[in-house]
């Protein structure tokens, strides 16, 4: 190469980093007005960079798609309650495990510091609803007095998954974790101060207070936005920023299912090379590979009488749970889907849910609501530890909608009065006729299913194979608890529905 040659490259690429300088220095503008983003002399809009969604701490990304709800195995218990239906889910994430009796014990420790843990103190009823309910162990013609005394707190047991825990107290938990998560999230960025050691009923950090009430300036560093404003201003981090994850939450019905079901693991292009009757390949529970065969493949009672085996080769190891990351994980990671503990999901249960579900993202249990707002101030009207409330929606402004009529849609199609062989009566000659408002579920007259009957799905250490059928299902109150049955959290996914 001549040094001519040399000199008009370095001249050209020079040129090109000018150029490339320059253009990245201009403002972004509008496609569609020409102004210019995050420039306050051209009204100041501020346009956030794209944030690929954080995976939160103990979740594993769920891939979503659609695939066939419902029934996969014969219909032993008669219920007519869980029909085949093809529907779609989205992407979500899920807790790799079922949540632990040492993740729960962070939880009534935080409890108890803020709301305190002494009956003289003046909240602690928060601390007494949370705890779990260890006599559901006792049984009248069982030994169960050590479960008992040592399930939930000796250290032997925390890394069993938690039982005794209702639906409700289920749903706090997600709630608390939501808060913890993102307030570690915006102390790790140096956006706010940490306070839980100081932090009092009043006082504690709640996602929703900080963006929708603007709550907590006292806490937050000297820089207490995640950047300045185009108007030179500093403020909270907000939704639109992407900083904050979304709830931690319950999974629903159909979430649980298809998670547990993992038919990533078999479909080539497309195609389910195989139908799955567990959350594993096979029509069997014990593996068949070369190296573990004849083990169970999970925590399940294999029959009459046998909870774990033959002393010497005690086969499934579990008299009772197993810890949480005992067993093979499935094809999307996930531990124990089958067997060790049931767990509650979102779902309302109807015995003809899967007939009514929709196609997209399948879900009863809607009861649509809305920011409280004080008419005056403008400003949302915070509860007794400052919280923001909310209000059903009422039927004034549902009355232009087209996707929906009333706040409550429990029993939209299964248990409200256009479903009953009350459809054509008002509610006034229904009233005459029957005494009172029952429709179609008397409960504890004729059934025993309510708004208050939450679908739990798997089977556990105390069920047969039946029940590890990803698409069985069963249902208990909302404020019941029980020995065999646990949970895990979800989380929505924003954006791309394809992992990056």
């Amino acid at each position: 190469m001549t040094r001519n040659s040399k000199n008009l490259i370095l001249t050209f690429a020079f040129i090109l980093a000018i150029v490339l300088m320059s253009s990245s220095c201009r403002r972004e503008t509008s496609r569609t007005t020409g102004w210019e983003y995050n420039d306050p002399e051209w009204g100041g809009f501020e346009k956030t960079e794209e944030v690929k969604q954080e995976t939160g701490p103990g979740l594993v990304f769920i891939e979503g798609g659609t695939f066939v709800m419902g029934r996969t195995e014969q219909d032993v218990m008669f219920d007519w309650n869980n029909i085949p239906r093809r529907v779609t889910v989205s992407s979500f994430y899920m807790d790799e495990t079922e949540v632990s009796n040492l993740d729960y014990l962070e939880y009534l420790h935080w409890l108890g510091r803020v709301f305190g843990n002494d009956p003289m103190d003046d909240y602690y009823e928060v601390y007494r609803d949370a705890l779990p309910d260890t006599l559901v162990w006792r049984d009248e013609l069982a030994y169960n007095e050590p479960y008992v005394d040592n399930y939930l707190r000796h250290p032997a047991y925390q890394d069993h998954p938690v039982v005794g825990v209702s639906w409700v107290q289920a749903s706090d938990y997600a709630s608390w974790r939501t808060d913890r998560v993102n307030e570690m999230i915006l102390v790790r960025e140096g956006l706010l101060e940490l306070t839980t050691f100081d932090a009092d009923p009043y006082n504690y950090f709640n996602t929703e207070a900080y963006l929708l009430a603007n709550q907590y300036d006292e806490f937050t560093r000297g820089a207490d936005a995640l950047y300045e404003t185009p108007d030179g201003d500093y403020r909270h981090v907000t939704r639109q920023d992407g900083f904050l994850l979304p709830a931690y939450r319950l999974p629903t019905e159909a979430e649980w299912e298809f998670a547990a079901l993992g038919l990533i693991g078999n479909t080539v292009h497309e195609r389910i090379v195989e139908r799955r009757m567990y959350p594993w390949n096979g029509h069997q529970v014990r593996s068949s590979e070369r190296e573990t065969m004849g083990i169970f493949m999970a925590n399940i009672k294999r029959g009459r009488g046998d909870m774990m085996g033959v002393a010497g080769d005690l086969n499934d190891a579990g008299e009772v749970t197993v810890p949480v990351y005992a067993y093979w994980p499935n094809d999307y990671g996930l531990y124990n889907m089958g067997g060790n503990v049931s767990e509650w999901v979102k779902d309302v249960y109807r015995p003809l849910s899967h007939e009514d579900a929709t196609a997209f993202r399948p879900f009863r249990g809607n009861v649509f609501k809305r920011l409280e707002i004080d008419e005056d101030t403008g400003e949302p009207i915070p509860d007794e530890f400052n919280r923001p409330q909310w209000q059903r929606v009422t039927e004034e402004e549902t009355a232009t909608r087209r996707n929906y009529r009333q706040a409550d849609n429990i029993s939209y199609r299964d248990g409200d009065q256009a479903s009953s062989i009350f459809y054509d009566r008002s509610q006034q000659e229904i009233e005459e006729e029957i005494g009172e408002d029952r429709l179609m579920y008397e409960y504890g007259v004729t059934s025993l299913i309510n708004d208050e009957a939450r679908v739990y799905k798997g089977g556990s250490w105390k069920d047969r194979a039946y029940w590890i059928v990803p698409g069985t299902r069963r249902f208990m109150d909302q404020n019941e608890a029980a020995s065999h049955i646990g949970f895990r959290c979800a989380m929505d996914r924003v954006g791309s529905p394809i992992k990056y």
